[in-house]
């Protein structure tokens, strides 16, 4: 004996709502944030990208 629903309290309907769909997928260029290594010092002007690879002896 199969029961026919009529009404679903306002809880049920809000969850259904909310949770009946997937959500919108998400591009992977939107999950990566990218900043340089070294803030520029533009006081000095003595600003080297290479300088974590000399200082760890690298060259």
């Amino acid at each position: 004996m199969e029961h026919a629903r009529t009404t679903a309290d306002p809880a049920q309907r809000r969850r259904s709502l909310r949770f009946s769909s997937l959500p919108e997928p998400v591009r992977l260029e939107d999950t990566v944030e990218e900043w340089p290594a070294v803030a520029h010092d533009a006081r000095s002007g003595a600003y080297d990208p290479d300088w974590w690879l000399i200082r760890m002896g690298g060259l």
